[in-house]
Formats: C-alpha cells, sequence, structure tokens
C-alpha cells in the first residue's frame, strides 16, 4: 500500500507519517490513498463545505470511486486528519496521540474501502475492522 502524505499546518508530522505507514504495513490493498494533515479552521471549512455541518471533526475522508474493488484506478482517494482535533480527543479519551492519530488514519481509510457506521451494525463491522488493523500493529488503548 502506498500513502501520499501532505502537511497543511504548522505541526511537524513526520513520527505520525512513520506511524501511520507502520499500520498500513501488514495490509495487503495494493492501492493508494492520500493522508493529509490540516488544522481546525481548514476541516470545519471542509466540514461545513462537503457535509453541511459547521464545525469541527477529527477526520474526513473522500473516495475517488464508490467502488473501492474498481480496477480502473489504483488511487482510493484522500483522508483529511485535524491534528489539533486528534491532540484534544487523545487527551478526553486517556490514550496517546500516537493511538489517536492512527486510529483516524484507520477509520478514514476504512470509509475509503467502503465500510460506513450508519447503522449499528454496519459500525460493529467497522469498529471490528478498525481494532483488528490496529492489533495487528500493536496500537492499543
Amino acid at each position: 500500500m502506498k500513502i501520499n502524505f501532505f502537511n497543511e499546518t504548522s505541526l511537524e508530522t513526520k513520527n505520525y507519517e512513520k506511524l501511520i505507514r507502520r499500520v498500513f504495513k501488514k495490509q495487503k490493498n495494493k492501492k493508494i490513498f492520500s493522508i493529509i494533515f490540516v488544522d481546525d479552521d481548514k476541516i470545519q471549512e471542509i466540514n461545513r463545505d462537503y457535509r453541511k455541518l459547521d464545525r469541527v471533526t477529527d477526520v474526513i475522508s473522500f473516495a475517488l470511486c464508490d467502488d473501492p474493488e474498481n480496477e480502473l484506478t489504483d488511487e482510493l482517494g484522500d483522508v483529511f486528519i485535524d491534528l489539533s482535533q486528534a491532540f484534544r480527543q487523545a487527551s478526553e479519551y486517556g490514550h496517546s496521540i500516537d493511538r489517536e492519530g492512527a486510529f483516524l488514519a484507520v477509520h478514514g481509510y476504512l470509509h475509503l474501502c467502503g465500510y460506513d457506521h450508519m447503522t449499528k451494525e454496519e459500525e460493529g463491522i467497522m469498529f471490528q475492522k478498525q481494532e483488528e488493523i490496529l492489533a495487528l500493529a500493536k496500537i492499543t488503548r
């Protein structure tokens, strides 16, 4: 799996990039996706413009294709992660920023792969898959 990283914040992100690459190292998917680190203002703008929710959020995904198995493209899409929100959530949930950053990357990636959590059943499937990926990388709560 290939991940392209873009940093649109004033924060240093190299350690998060290294961590996220490690998380996805054991995934067999041969697709490409991008992770864009953004700040509160940018994620709120994206959330407002595309989801009609005028508030800060932690992660937003944009799939390039509705069918992640589409063989016409190797690219899955983009995952926007708000690192400031990740720091706040890590503190709130009582775990490390590494765990929160990895979780958000996996969560966004799974959305690109067609997973969702609109119903309890979908949520159970998606959240189980998240924990499996994080456990393979030895990232726990």
